[in-house]
C-alpha cells in the first residue's frame, strides 16, 4: 500500500508578523530530510485546508478513478466550480495530481496514486 506522507509545520509568530506568511497562506516546502513539508499559519488555518469534503473528495477520487473534473463533479452531486477549487487546493498541496489528456477536449484528470496520508506534526 503506497503512503503519502506529509510533514506539517506551524509558522511561529515572528514570521506571521516578518511578512514570511500571510493570514491563510500554505507553503509547499522541503525539509532537510527532503521530504514533502507544509506549513500553516495555524492548526486552524490547517482545517480550513483539509475538511471532510475535501477528504471525500480524495476518497472518491482514488476510489472511482473519474476521468475529469466534471465527472467527479457528477459522482459527488456538487457544483463544478466547488469541486474545481478543492480539487485544484489539494493539488497545491501535493495531495493530487493531474494527468493531461492528450487527445479531445483539453481537460485534466485527477489522480490520487496513494491509498493512505500519514500525517507528522512537527512541533
Amino acid at each position: 500500500m503506497k503512503v503519502k506522507k506529509i510533514k506539517l509545520g506551524m509558522k511561529d509568530v515572528k514570521q506571521v508578523s516578518n511578512g514570511a506568511g500571510k493570514k491563510g497562506t500554505l507553503e509547499n516546502e522541503k525539509d532537510t530530510n527532503n521530504d514533502k513539508k507544509l506549513c500553516f499559519e495555524s492548526i486552524k488555518e490547517f482545517r480550513k485546508a483539509i475538511t471532510p469534503k475535501r477528504i471525500e473528495l480524495l476518497h472518491i477520487t482514488k476510489t472511482m478513478n473519474p476521468k475529469s473534473i466534471n465527472e467527479l463533479a457528477r459522482i459527488l452531486e456538487r457544483d463544478i466550480k466547488s469541486i474545481s477549487t478543492d480539487i485544484h487546493l489539494l493539488g497545491k498541496l501535493g495531495l493530487v495530481n493531474f494527468k493531461r489528456k492528450t487527445e479531445g477536449r483539453k481537460e485534466v484528470m485527477p489522480v490520487v496514486d496513494y491509498a493512505k496520508i500519514s500525517l507528522e506534526i512537527v512541533v
